[in-house]
């Protein structure tokens, strides 16, 4: 039997945050941001690293999401997955 919180689904970044609150400020961020296409972009975390997955339009909104996440967590603890989508003329 254990008393206190003991929760082994909620993992923890290197600063003591949860996984899923991490997440939430950085979604938070890339969202407020009004020059970044940020729908296609997804956030998750292995460990203390951020994986930002997904697709961008235009290599502007890959610098901004990195800078975004970076501001966060650490430059050391992103890492850039997203696919560009460039729109075909």
């Amino acid at each position: 039997m254990r008393f206190g919180s003991y929760n082994t689904n909620q993992e923890r970044c290197s600063q003591g945050h949860s996984s899923a609150s991490t997440i939430a400020t950085i979604e938070a961020a890339l969202s407020a941001d009004p020059d970044i296409d940020s729908i296609a972009i997804e956030i998750r975390m292995l460990g203390p690293v951020v994986l930002l997955e997904g697709y961008i339009t235009n290599t502007a909104d890959r610098e901004k999401a990195i800078s975004l996440a970076a501001m966060i967590v650490g430059e050391e603890n992103v890492q850039d997955r997203m696919l560009s989508r460039f729109p075909t003329q």
